[in-house]
């Protein structure tokens, strides 16, 4: 177990977060697949969150991410949806068309910590979600 140290603490939050698109439509694919990724990356440095594991499907995100103690869980989801939200339908016209009046992403998220389930348990499945990642998540 390795703990990270902030100014004034030292901290060990691990958090498995998933996300969807709308309507779990099929477009996270090629050049959008990518610039979700970059987004989220940049997203997460920017607020000193370290991204241990991620993996991106058709049609959602998994993460297993580090996150320092000053960051509220849905804040860090609402800078990371709506952001790469904004950024995909802007770069990426023809999804702009299909979203029109929609959200890119689904409403909600999903997170937990690690605390019920171990570390090995949670990388394990994502290791299995990256070779078969349709029928790993349902």
């Amino acid at each position: 177990m390795q703990y990270s140290t902030g100014k004034h603490c030292v901290f060990y939050h691990r958090y498995h977060l998933v996300w969807s698109t709308e309507y779990r439509y099929k477009v996270l694919r090629g050049d959008i697949k990518l610039r979700v990724r970059d987004i989220c990356r940049q997203v997460c440095a920017e607020n000193g969150v370290d991204i241990i594991r991620g993996v991106l499907s058709n049609d959602h995100v998994h993460m297993f991410v580090s996150v320092p103690p000053k960051l509220v869980i849905s804040n860090l989801m609402r800078l990371m949806k709506g952001r790469s939200s904004h950024k995909v339908q802007r770069e990426f016209p023809h999804l702009k068309k299909r979203y029109w009046g929609q959200q890119f992403w689904g409403r909600g998220y999903f997170s937990t910590t690690n605390g019920a389930i171990t570390e090995d348990v949670v990388l394990q499945y994502l290791q299995t979600h990256i070779q078969n990642p349709t029928d790993a998540s349902r």
